[in-house]
């Protein structure tokens, strides 16, 4: 055993929802925090332990919101704050903890201290926000230009021109996302204010959407540009200038010392542009921040973007393993891991990483499962990923929703790809693979609600749901909750050292698990074929932890397409 404490947001396994896809209970074809409620024993049953909920804030939902006009309100198709406190209180009698969504980089431009902010520069909330001159005074339409050539993440400038001051603000992420100055003391003790509003009400921590970026280079200078990037989306590069910025720890710091030590709580940051050494920064025991830190590599790995003028590359089991050891044993002894595969950014793991067909969607799903489940760090279940649920086969540009898959189609079809090309990838890409309703059942509307839905539904739905799975033993919900379990139950999966073997095999993803005398190897088959293997001689009279099939066998030469198994020695 190292010489890592032993705290609940280490043992136990978190299930993300995205409300507005969640349940509907009063059926207006939008999920809510009542719908919430009425599914927490399914939850209990599925055997998690805390929920991580995406913002139930009020919002114009430019974002699907993530752009925030009132953090201390209820989303008014979410239901009221009465019906949150209701939720808490219903989830702590059964034992599951409650994770909110703190986003604090930027709010909606709708947000009132954005609305002050806009009226003129002497205004007192002026520098809530960062607000700068263009280089060339006046709208980039006649002629103005902005403060620098940063690119937005949804596309276009970083930067909104505002003709009331004839100014420009900063907008990483929609135009309808001005970004906070954490510079300025007021916006930080603004925020740590609302941190504890929430606390004192009694959740039990935050996810922290991109809060790697809430600290930016105040000189501001231009960024490199891609020259394989189409000229007219050749905007410079924000990331070495906002992402990961100069007084991000120091923020990060003040907001533990001021709230998050104050609380129970758990911690957990959006790491975009964050690397190894970054995450140490932010995680270290030693460095009193937060406690984890979502990492994108593996997630990124062969992912048709922009950059790569939208061509997806075959998955590269190498690299992708290569990857989870960088992390497993960088933060081994130092800090601690997040493990996931989907969430509300990400498509369907199924159809990324295992096989989405009728004959193998099952076993892959539940392979994907216990080869996640089994590493170091905090497991992050998404909503539908313990059914197995799959991509969704979109038709028409007008089924989406997401302003990202918007602006990616919009770019493709500007770039000269052809429609029928731009709608593939989409179906590859779209953060609303993850955005359609959940599949309670084969009923109307897949039992999600009465109403029309906000977005069409996967048609799966009528083969992948939860009323045809929860009972019956052989499904992907019943392997996640074996798996879920032996998480509750083994030490060694919890706290075990992790160890990669055969780094180069293209098919297979092998690892131990060690802890004083007691150690774990997992198998995980990556194919559809049969793989020969010789699994090490002291493991093969072990004791067979859990496996995706009837009669898996540790002594066994072959691994058959996407098996899956774990099995324990004592050393």
């Amino acid at each position: 055993m190292t010489n890592e404490e032993r705290t609940w947001w280490k043992e136990g396994v978190v299930y993300q929802i995205y409300p507005r896809s969640f349940c509907d209970s009063n059926n207006d074809g939008i999920g809510d925090l009542n719908g919430i409620c009425g599914k927490l024993d399914y939850l209990v049953r599925l055997g998690i332990d805390i929920i991580w909920m995406c913002p139930i804030f009020k919002s114009p939902n430019d974002d699907n919101g993530y752009d925030i006009s009132d953090y201390r309100g209820i989303m008014d198709d979410f239901g009221t704050l009465a019906d949150f406190d209701r939720l808490l209180t219903e989830a702590h009698k059964r034992g599951i903890r409650i994770v909110l969504d703190l986003v604090v980089n930027h709010t909606s431009d709708e947000h009132a201290w954005f609305v002050e902010s806009r009226k003129g520069t002497d205004n007192p909330y002026r520098n809530y926000y960062i607000w700068r001159s263009g280089k060339v005074p006046g709208d980039p339409e006649s002629g103005g230009v902005p403060p620098n050539n940063w690119g937005a993440v949804f596309g276009g400038s970083a930067w909104q021109y505002d003709k009331t001051t004839d100014m420009y603000y900063l907008h990483l992420f929609s135009r309808k996302q001005p970004d906070l100055n954490w510079e300025n003391d007021e916006v930080r003790n603004s925020v740590y204010d609302m941190m504890t509003w929430w606390g004192n009400k009694g959740i039990d921590g935050f996810r922290m959407d991109v809060i790697t970026m809430i600290s930016k280079d105040q000189r501001f200078p231009d960024g490199r540009t891609n020259p394989s990037v189409p000229e007219q989306y050749r905007y410079g590069e924000f990331a070495p200038y906002a992402a990961n910025g100069p007084r991000v720890h120091e923020f990060l710091r003040e907001m533990n010392s001021r709230v998050i030590s104050k609380f129970d709580w758990m911690t957990v940051g959006e790491g975009a542009n964050s690397e190894l050494s970054n995450a140490l920064e932010y995680t270290g025991y030693d460095r009193s921040e937060l406690n984890m830190l979502f990492m994108f590599e593996h997630v990124n790995l062969g992912k048709p973007c922009r950059a790569s003028n939208w061509k997806a590359s075959p998955l590269d089991l190498v690299a992708l393993k290569r990857i989870f050891a960088k992390w497993q044993n960088g933060l081994e002894g130092k800090g601690w891991n997040t493990l996931y595969w989907e969430n509300h950014d990400q498509v369907r793991s199924v159809s990324r990483f295992g096989d989405d067909s009728a004959e193998y969607r099952t076993l892959s799903a539940k392979m994907l499962a216990l080869c996640l489940l089994c590493m170091k760090g905090t497991p992050y279940v998404y909503q539908g990923e313990e059914l197995g649920m799959i991509n969704v086969p979109f038709d028409s540009i007008d089924d989406y929703r997401d302003l990202a898959s918007f602006n990616d189609y919009s770019e493709m079809i500007k770039s000269g790809l052809p429609e029928q090309d731009a709608m593939k990838t989409l179906r590859m890409i779209s953060r609303d693979n993850a955005r359609t309703p959940m599949q309670w059942d084969d009923s109307e509307n897949a039992g999600f609600t009465k109403a029309e839905p906000w977005i069409k539904l996967n048609p799966s739905y009528k083969e992948i749901n939860a009323a045809s799975q929860i009972d019956d033993p052989d499904s992907v919900f019943s392997f996640y909750r074996q798996a879920i379990l032996l998480r509750h139950t083994n030490q060694t999966v919890v706290y075990g050292r992790f160890e990669l073997l055969l780094p180069d095999d293209r098919e297979l993803f092998v690892y131990t698990r060690t802890l004083g005398g007691s150690s774990v190897l997992v198998v995980c088959n990556f194919t559809g074929g049969t793989v020969r293997l010789s699994v090490p001689e002291k493991y093969r009279e072990g004791r067979m932890l859990i496996s995706n099939y009837a009669g898996s066998r540790p002594d066994a030469e072959c691994v058959r397409p996407y098996e899956a198994f774990a099995v324990e020695t004592d050393e």
